[in-house]
């Protein structure tokens, strides 16, 4: 009775029923997670979800979308907590005040995949070296100059953390790749097994690469500094789901860091 009493209360404070709808996930509901498509791909948020439902007995309802988008969402309040790997980007809604609680929850990195022997034979590459990825993409592109046809390079084109990076990536390279060598993944598909179909090239998230990936392509540039990737856990300030604040905390602490460590491509970050 009291339950039904607080959400009548709660839904006759305004009529839209946006506000409906938010004062019923602040009385119950499964905590919606949205998290980047990339980690998703990796099992890290599925991990993560079994985990935190597993300790607390509460229900999380996971979906993947590329980070930008899912910043979107978190901000509308479509989302409860997000799981994201665009700092930049989370920055500026943080500054606003739209996500609370920010925590960075993990470390990993995005590589340049694509088929081994040709640029190895370029660039020289040493087993275990630290590899720079503005090298690698001046080689593509001058060989995609003289002969386009010889290579395909995928963007992600979707606004994912993988995107914004190989953006970032060939900006801080001074390149604009164009078509017909350049061109976009294919929407609602995995950047990684499009790449793999094509014998393309691509910036992809180690950890996806690392459940998705695998021969004939390989890892051809890894540890490039501008390549590191933060992902972090946030809460919608716009969607004040009771579970939204217990979450974070819990990702963020002694549990969520141990299933962390217990996922290939990823790193706890320094306490």
């Amino acid at each position: 009775m009291l339950r039904r009493f607080v959400l009548l209360s709660l839904v006759s404070i305004g009529s839209p029923v946006a506000a409906q709808d938010r004062s019923r996930r602040a009385v119950g509901g499964p905590l919606r997670l949205g998290a980047d498509s990339s980690l998703i791909d990796s099992g890290l948020a599925h991990a993560l979800q079994q985990a935190f439902m597993q300790d607390t007995g509460l229900a999380v309802q996971l979906s993947g979308a590329p980070a930008l988008p899912l910043l979107d969402a978190l901000a509308a309040g479509e989302q409860d907590v997000g799981l994201g790997n665009t700092p930049t980007a989370e920055g500026r809604l943080d500054s606003q005040g739209l996500v609370h609680d920010r925590q960075p929850i993990a470390s990993g990195e995005f590589v340049l995949v694509g088929p081994p022997k040709p640029i190895n034979a370029a660039l020289r590459l040493a087993k275990g070296e630290v590899r720079a990825a503005g090298a690698a993409l001046r080689w593509l592109h001058e060989i995609a100059q003289a002969q386009a046809d010889s290579i395909v390079f995928f963007s992600a084109n979707d606004g994912s953390g993988a995107h914004v990076a190989e953006q970032e990536a060939w900006r801080a390279a001074q390149l604009a790749p164009q078509a017909p060598w350049y061109q976009p993944a294919q929407a609602g598909r995995s950047l990684i097994a499009q790449t793999r179909e094509k014998g393309a090239y691509a910036i992809v998230e180690r950890g996806a690469w690392i459940a998705q990936g695998g021969a004939p392509l390989a890892i051809l540039v890894e540890g490039d500094r501008g390549l590191t990737e933060t992902v972090h856990a946030m809460r919608s300030f716009r969607s004040p789901h009771p579970a939204g604040k217990m979450f974070v905390a819990w990702i963020a602490g002694r549990r969520g860091r141990a299933v962390v460590a217990a996922q290939r491509g990823y790193r706890i970050p320094a306490a």
